[in-house]
């Protein structure tokens, strides 16, 4: 009985294996574009892709910190600080600035898939406007910090640049539209009527867990700012590790992404033999291409093309504005709000409308600072 029930099992996995393949090719297709990217080029060029100490460390920076903030969901962290903002006054507001500083520390995805669902259990008039104006400063916040986002920690490594040059040169980006999406949430709060928390969720003190993760995450910002070495880091895991029971779920996908696109832009640096010399050029670039192919992929093509690090850093914080695919964050939104309210489409130009306008403002914004302020 045993060995038929076991053959039975085992039948059973063969039919979600060949159910789990398409469902991966589909979910995963940037991941196979790149990969058969990768491995034509490396056909046509007859050449193995190098790696370089940047593209490792960019990938153990992501890594840890996929870790660290996979814990800071599990225990509730994040969650425990939105609930403290909740039933403030002005909330449209307080939420605005708490999803801009979480993304500067925990990375966007993170702020938005712990904000976006408190937003969604609110009864609030212009609830689409308040999601839209989170997302537009989850972007801000991300670009402000080398950790904000996983083309900053590859920026950030890839031309080893200073921590506080990285946030200084990027500052004039995220403090203007921080004080857009602050002005607009002012906005909203003078125009709602009515603001109805409906979440029933008690509020709970943080567990020694928490608290554990919590310093972790700051022993590994000091690990990022130079203080500590790079190993740290992998103590910090092998502590998760421990704690965790030797079970950690984080996105690998997305690692897995990085690891073919750094083979990918290797093959295309060597394939290609001009180089991308004006700023500004690299610039304009760089969040145009944002927008059919996200900004992540945009910094990592375009970096080993050009020395222009400052343009691209604020090419890529722009494009994250525009279209619903340019950034993780903006596609996170849309699929949290699309889930729980079900019609999007009023959601969908709201979105555009404010995401492109910010685009052509980011233009403006660059334009000025480059040509007149500096």
């Amino acid at each position: 009985m045993g060995f038929l029930e076991s053959q039975e099992q085992r039948e059973k996995g063969k039919e979600m294996s060949k159910r789990g393949i398409p469902k991966f090719l589909q979910d995963e297709r940037l991941l196979v574009l790149l990969l058969v990217g990768t491995l034509a080029t490396s056909v046509v060029l007859r050449r193995i892709p190098k790696y370089s100490l940047s593209d490792a460390k960019t990938l153990f920076t992501l890594f840890v910190l996929l870790v660290l903030t996979k814990g800071l969901q599990k225990h509730r962290v994040l969650k425990n600080l939105a609930f403290r903002i909740e039933r403030r006054r002005m909330l449209p507001v307080w939420f605005v600035l708490a999803t801009f500083f979480f993304s500067a520390l925990v990375t966007n995805d993170a702020a938005l898939l712990t904000v976006i669902p408190l937003t969604l259990s609110l009864q609030i008039e212009g609830k689409e406007w308040l999601i839209i104006l989170e997302t537009l400063a989850a972007n801000a916040g991300a670009s402000l910090s080398p950790i904000g986002s996983p083309q900053n920690i590859f920026l950030y490594w890839h031309y080893n640049i200073p921590f506080w040059q990285f946030v200084q040169e990027i500052a004039p980006f995220s403090v203007f539209f921080l004080l857009a999406v602050v002005t607009g949430a002012l906005w909203l709060s003078a125009s709602a009527s009515r603001v109805n928390v409906i979440m029933q969720t008690e509020k709970q003190s943080l567990t020694p867990t928490a608290h554990v993760y919590l310093a972790a995450l700051g022993v590994f910002l000091l690990v990022i700012l130079r203080v500590f070495p790079m190993w740290i880091g992998g103590v910090l895991v092998l502590g998760v590790l421990w704690i965790e029971k030797g079970s950690i779920r984080i996105d690998y996908g997305l690692l897995a992404l990085f690891v073919v696109f750094f083979g990918l832009t290797d093959n295309l640096q060597a394939l290609l033999s001009t180089m991308l010399a004006h700023p500004h050029h690299v610039f304009f670039l760089s969040s145009i291409l944002s927008q059919g192919i996200s900004n992540v992929p945009a910094a990592l093509l375009l970096a080993d093309f050009t020395p222009q690090w400052k343009a691209l850093l604020w090419g890529v914080s722009v494009g994250g504005f525009g279209s619903l695919i340019a950034s993780m964050a903006n596609l996170i939104a849309y699929r949290l709000y699309q889930q729980e309210e079900g019609k999007s489409r009023g959601f969908l130009w709201k979105f555009h409308l404010a995401s492109y306008g910010s685009f052509f403002a980011g233009w403006g914004l660059y334009w000025v600072y480059f040509h007149i302020l500096r």
